[in-house]
């Protein structure tokens, strides 16, 4: 479809155009929304039909951050691991987007749809850590309000700008196309770069969970930090004598732990990242044994099933 079709669908029927538009980009589909709002804010005919537009926006993301928050609450963790293995960057956890949502509270769902990634892993989090649906359905509003509202009025403010656009890009499409096309497949290579050097540079040494369960029987007691989120732990219970951890604060964690004796770090993400994240942390900082938990928390359950950890 042209541009400037898309334009004639925006001006005959932008209250439902932008309703879709923003429901399947809040789902979490590859689907720009701001573009569509900013033209569908310089088509407004009126304030009273810029209303309209808005309030469809409003109540398209607020469809689908409750459908996110009911995920969240009816299958807790489990969702967010989800999310979690849906990112392309592995060093990426929502662990640690889950502890910066707790330290904020509730208003980290008015500006969550600016912060990429947060908008879409904030309503589950919410739905996992029970948050009220009346609190959540106000914020997750007051949000969607200010994303909308912003982009919308930009593109009546600048609908003569916004047009001009508009024109220009329909008369020249295969040669925005020949310059948008070479930067995505760039974006998407860089991405898949860092993911591979990921993998490669994992050079952190790992420890296994019955090498652990072994470590844990000696004089010499690693200190364990447990890098899963709230959400997790809440449901499953904390490791036997390990310590909750949060990335953004594994100073608090450590404590004044001796540098010379060995930590152990495990987390719940997809090939260990955060583990081994806080692991490459710590080293740096100057700690001379920092292990990752080879297999994560779902490694360390299978074994202690069969062999219990020693009683604390």
């Amino acid at each position: 479809m042209e541009l400037s079709q898309i334009s004639q669908a925006v001006q005959q029927d932008a209250v439902a155009v932008v309703f879709v538009n923003v429901l399947l980009q809040q789902l979490g589909l590859p689907v720009p929304a701001v573009p569509t709002l900013l033209l569908a804010g310089s088509v407004a005919a009126t304030p009273g039909h810029l209303g309209q537009v808005l309030a469809a926006a409003i109540v398209a993301s607020l469809i689908a951050d409750w459908l996110w928050y009911r995920a969240g609450k009816f299958f807790g963790y489990r969702a967010l691991a989800g999310l979690c293995k849906l990112s392309i960057n592995p060093a990426s956890c929502v662990s640690q987007t889950e502890a910066r949502f707790i330290r904020w509270g509730v208003s980290s769902l008015v500006v969550a749809k600016f912060i990429p990634g947060f908008s879409t892993v904030a309503p589950p989090i919410a739905g996992a850590l029970r948050m009220h649906l009346l609190g959540f359905l106000m914020a997750a509003g007051a949000g969607a309000c200010l994303w909308a509202g912003l982009a919308l009025a930009a593109g009546w403010l600048l609908k003569d700008a916004v047009q001009a656009a508009i024109g220009a890009l329909d008369r020249h499409t295969g040669t925005a196309l020949a310059v948008m096309l070479p930067l995505i497949g760039a974006w998407l290579g860089w991405k898949l770069w860092q993911k591979y050097r990921f993998r490669r540079s994992c050079t952190v040494p790992h420890i296994t969970p019955d090498q652990l369960i072994e470590a844990l029987r000696t004089e010499q007691r690693p200190l364990i930090l447990d890098l899963r989120g709230a959400t997790m732990i809440a449901e499953t219970g904390a490791v036997p004598g390990a310590t909750v951890a949060e990335h953004d604060r594994l100073d608090d964690a450590v404590g004044d732990w001796p540098r010379s004796q060995p930590i152990v770090t495990l987390c719940a993400c997809p090939e260990d990242a955060g583990a081994i994240a806080a692991a490459r942390h710590l080293l740096n900082d100057g700690y001379l044994s920092v292990r990752v938990l080879q297999g994560g928390y779902d490694a360390w359950l299978a074994a202690t099933r069969t062999d219990p950890p020693p009683r604390q």
